[in-house]
Order: structure tokens, then C-alpha cells, then sequence
């Protein structure tokens, strides 16, 4: 299992732009084979900061999602809406075990 949080902080007058961007990013990243999870959230204090919780079955699988045109259109679309780069923390999975995600 390979995880990842994806922390982003926005420029305040492009934060609409950048939800319905991540939106149509999330939703067509859901639906590869090996996508188990791919959450997106604002956080509640700070409307310009996002986290995208990606959760793929395999290394094959993240690399697979970075060659979508979902994925490429979302990345060419936000790049000059970053307040500063974003910033992605992988994990390793403990619970549910791996065999229970999908």
C-alpha cells in the first residue's frame, strides 16, 4: 500500500479555480484500478490550505496515476495557483491491514 498526503496552500484569489480543478482531478483519479482512496480537504481555518490523501495499491499504481491526462491537466492547471510548492508525505500503512483497504 503506498500513501501519501499531499499538503497545498493556495494564493486566496485562485481558490475556487483550484476546487473545481482538484475536483475533476479526484474524480476521474477514483476510478483507476489502483486507486484505493483519493480524499480532498480544505482545512476549516485556513480556506487557501488543502490536503489530497492518496492512497494507491502499488508503486506501479502512483506512477501509473502521474501519466493520466486527468492527472497532467489538473498539474498544468493549479501550477501558477500555489502560494508555495506543495509538499507531499509518504506513510506507511498499519490499519486496516492492506489486504483489507479494497
Amino acid at each position: 500500500m503506498h500513501i501519501a498526503h499531499i499538503h497545498i496552500h493556495v494564493k486566496p484569489e485562485f481558490v475556487e479555480q483550484f476546487i473545481t480543478a482538484t475536483i475533476d482531478n479526484a474524480s476521474n483519479s477514483v476510478q483507476e484500478p489502483g486507486v484505493v482512496r483519493f480524499d480532498f480537504a480544505q482545512q476549516a481555518d485556513d480556506p487557501t490550505r488543502f490536503v489530497l490523501v492518496e492512497v494507491y495499491l502499488t508503486s506501479a499504481d502512483v506512477d501509473a496515476h502521474k501519466q493520466t491526462a486527468h492527472y497532467a491537466r489538473w498539474r498544468d492547471t493549479v501550477a501558477n495557483m500555489m502560494a508555495e510548492t506543495r509538499v507531499g508525505t509518504k506513510y506507511v500503512n498499519i490499519l486496516p491491514t492492506d489486504e483489507n483497504w479494497k
